[in-house]
């Protein structure tokens, strides 16, 4: 198996340079889009669609359900832009929505009768991924790795990782000390190396 992890996310360098230069034009659009420019909402939704659907595909446990919590994310969003003054990130204050989005859902769900409790967030999130995209294998299996690591784990992973977020936006979409995020994701990346290498010693003897 090759190398599903992707590159480690620093918090400064070329890479967070671009990241935050794209944080910095999604923020714009929202302040844009609160004083009523079409064209704006139009460009902050389709910039943090993806997102927002890795993301509750991560935190919920019904695969049908990711498309739903996304457009009640959105709707949510839209319905707040208002009180969006841009003191933090576009993307941090949308993820925090779509946090408390899945959590009124699970609110909700507990007040009624479950049909199943087969949680799939993992499919969810393969369903939310392009498979034509180059890469796509490798994107399966690091889901495959990410099941196992404990929750808080897996979502500091996710939303530094793989959604990009810088530390301290992780640290208040995830309403917990940065310190505490940078932990989880320096020993999500351990296990995840560890299980990759269990993997290699199969091939590598049948070599």
């Amino acid at each position: 198996m090759t190398s599903a992890l992707p590159t480690p996310r620093a918090e400064g360098g070329r890479a967070g340079d671009k990241s935050a230069a794209l944080d910095e034009s999604i923020t714009a659009w929202a302040l844009a889009a609160r004083g009523g420019d079409a064209v704006a909402v139009e460009q902050f939704v389709g910039a943090l669609h993806r997102d927002v659907q890795r993301y509750v595909a991560h935190l919920c446990g019904d695969p049908q359900a990711v498309d739903d919590l996304a457009q009640d994310t959105f709707l949510r969003a839209l319905g707040s832009l208002h009180r969006f003054e841009g003191r933090s990130s576009a993307r941090a204050w949308l993820l925090s929505i779509a946090r408390r989005a899945v959590i009124d859902s699970y609110r909700y769900a507990a007040a009624r009768p479950r049909l199943s409790h087969v949680p799939d967030w993992q499919l969810a999130a393969e369903l939310a991924q392009p498979c034509d995209l180059p890469g796509f294998d490798d994107g399966i299996a690091l889901l495959d790795l990410l099941a196992s690591l404990p929750d808080d784990r897996r979502e500091a992973f996710t939303l530094t990782q793989l959604l990009g977020l810088p530390y301290a936006e992780a640290a208040e979409v995830s309403d917990c000390p940065i310190g505490t995020v940078r932990s989880r994701v320096a020993r999500a990346r351990a296990t995840l190396m560890d299980l990759l290498d269990e993997a290699d010693q199969p091939a590598a003897l049948a070599a």
